[in-house]
């Protein structure tokens, strides 16, 4: 059972989602390049010390949704259901956060994203990061029994996954063939023996 988040946790949880707020209403209106911490922070009528206390970085501001889509992901390994099939429980978030990230409202922000090397860089470190937070509870799963290196392998595919199937023209179309693709590593990722019996020779 959920517990609901306590006074503090929701004042703590509108303020950062103020700031978020300020921060892209006026990257949107100047410019990423020409707005600084302290505007938004003006913006948000906080102090700078307290954006910080929420975004470590002012890319940060620009993927504030990105601690919950990484937690997100980990939780289809950790919360599925006893003996659910993993992938199929990934690709469910892949296709949520891909529809998230190609909706109407979403179009300007990667625009930004886009055009700032900065912001692409920070992009390509997250979803890095992302993918080693998604290996360590597949290799941490017991049902499972991958090797370190599958499980970073499998993880890389699912976050490569929802990539390609953000900037495909049809997602849900990419994501059919590129999960086709991910289900047969895995085949191979989850039975190691079976599929290294061949013996050399005539």
């Amino acid at each position: 059972m959920t517990v609901p988040p306590g006074r503090r946790e929701r004042k703590k949880a509108a303020t950062r989602q103020k700031i978020a707020d300020a921060a892209l209403r006026l990257f949107l209106e100047r410019g990423y390049e020409a707005v600084g911490i302290r505007d938004v922070a003006a913006e948000a009528d906080v102090a700078v010390t307290t954006l910080f206390s929420h975004f470590a970085s002012k890319e940060a501001l620009v993927f504030e949704r990105g601690d919950d889509f990484e937690q997100r992901l980990t939780r289809a390994v950790t919360g599925r259901a006893p003996q659910e099939p993993l992938i199929p429980a990934l690709r469910r978030e892949i296709q949520y956060l891909v529809r998230h990230c190609t909706a109407d409202s979403a179009t300007p922000i990667w625009r930004i994203i886009d055009e700032t090397p900065a912001l692409r860089e920070y992009e390509e470190s997250m979803r890095l990061r992302h993918a080693e937070s998604l290996a360590t509870a597949i290799a941490a799963d017991p049902d499972l029994s991958l090797t370190t290196t599958a499980s970073r392998t499998i993880a890389r595919f699912v976050i490569d996954a929802y990539s390609l199937a953000r900037e495909a023209p049809s997602p849900d179309a990419a994501l059919d063939e590129i999960f086709r693709m991910i289900e047969a590593a895995w085949a191979v990722a989850a039975c190691p023996r079976s599929n290294s019996t061949g013996t050399a020779g005539p």
